[in-house]
């Protein structure tokens, strides 16, 4: 299996200064591309290639006007089109919604680099155009990198590369493993084991707490210094925004290493088989009054870093069916309670079975799929 190894760069002033260049046209390829396929489609023809696109963007080059693309290297532009165009097909195989044209200010600052000219030496990698840039720590020597990217998550650059590695054989428990995720708790697993909601710790509501200050402290500057319908962005404005780009930045690394740790804990018990409910993230996100609850809990990347752990260390990873009664059947006698609330924390059956809501649910999961 390929796992990703993301290690962050220290580029100079005028190497950082490079590699914004780059970022920049690659968000412009992408954006092309996608509105070269959309003015094609509404024409009514056919689906065109990366390759032909490609082609066309080359004989631009040759121009006055597009002559700046020669400042990046050739690999940039041609994934980004490329990525433009695969985004475009899933959206037509019904894998993906329909792709967006990328905002400068609101799309990831990233780009590709070419796995081939991509060169490892101790501490310094090499990035097309902009030279040997230092790096924090040793990328692995002398392997077969796959699908290099640079990025810049609003403070630090990073460079992420997948690297081959083999499935580590262990020896696995005859446990099945139900796990009920909510809002409540992140996980309840069938064995007992719980993990918080990381949301409502003192960290999390204090910085969101900054977070909103700040952004209405935005809002009123840009409010003072507006003229007529256009809004001026003073220097004390991009201090601020900067502020909270930071805090966002902290918010995120505090959530994805809580679900890096209760989902490495979830592996660790080695059970045979781990079983979730099938999460429909985009149904639950019309609840306008849970939306901003299941956004933070971060569901999906809970079950993909699960996903990808279990699959690492051999573990079937199974997803029960939509419609799988996991919450309202009784764990004891299996009887399907109908009329179960949202509001009831506590299962309580007619056999006289009593347990809490996500734990039964959690039960009912481990036995999905096994026989009677």
């Amino acid at each position: 299996m390929i796992l990703a190894k993301k290690v962050r760069i220290k580029p100079t002033k005028e190497q950082e200064h490079q590699l914004w260049k780059s970022v920049g046209t690659a968000r412009w390829a992408y954006n092309w591309a996608l509105a070269k396929q959309e003015e094609n489609y509404k024409q009514g023809g056919k689906f065109i290639s990366d390759g032909i696109l490609r082609k066309e963007l080359t004989g631009l080059k040759q121009t006055e006007e597009y002559a700046w693309l020669y400042e990046v290297s050739n690999n940039v532009i041609k994934q980004a089109i490329k990525d433009a165009c695969d985004a475009y097909k899933r959206f037509f195989k019904k894998q993906a919604v329909k792709p967006r044209f990328k905002s400068k200010k609101k799309s990831k600052p990233s780009f590709y680099n070419d796995n081939v000219k991509l060169k490892v030496k101790k501490n310094e990698v090499l990035i097309e155009k902009v030279g040997w840039v230092k790096t924090s720590e040793q990328i692995p020597m002398g392997i077969k990198y796959s699908n290099p990217r640079v990025s810049f998550d609003g403070k630090y650059w990073y460079l992420s590369v997948g690297i081959e590695q083999e499935i580590q054989p262990t020896e696995l428990t005859d446990v099945s493993l139900g796990i009920d995720v909510g809002v409540k708790e992140l996980a309840v697993c069938s064995n007992g084991m719980t993990f918080k909601n990381i949301n409502k710790i003192k960290t999390i509501k204090q910085r969101e707490k900054r977070l909103r200050r700040l952004q209405r402290q935005v809002s009123r500057k840009y409010e003072m210094n507006k003229e007529g319908n256009r809004f001026v962005k003073t220097s004390n404005i991009i201090k601020l925004e900067k502020r909270i780009r930071h805090l966002h930045r902290r918010l995120t690394n505090i959530r994805d290493h809580h679900i890096h740790q209760a989902t490495t804990a979830i592996v660790k018990t080695k059970p045979c088989r781990v079983v979730m409910e099938t999460l429909n993230i985009k149904g639950m996100m019309k609840n306008r009054h849970l939306s901003k609850a299941i956004a933070q809990q971060k569901l999906y990347d809970f079950k993909v870093k699960l996903q990808y752990k279990c699959e690492k260390y051999g573990i079937a990873f199974i997803e029960a069916d939509k419609w799988y009664p996991s919450s309202k059947m009784c764990s004891c006698c299996g009887q399907i309670k109908k009329d179960l609330k949202l509001s009831d924390r506590i299962y309580r059956c007619e056999c006289g079975h009593e347990m809490d809501r996500d734990l039964n649910a959690s039960i009912n999961l481990s036995r999905y799929g096994l026989a009677n």
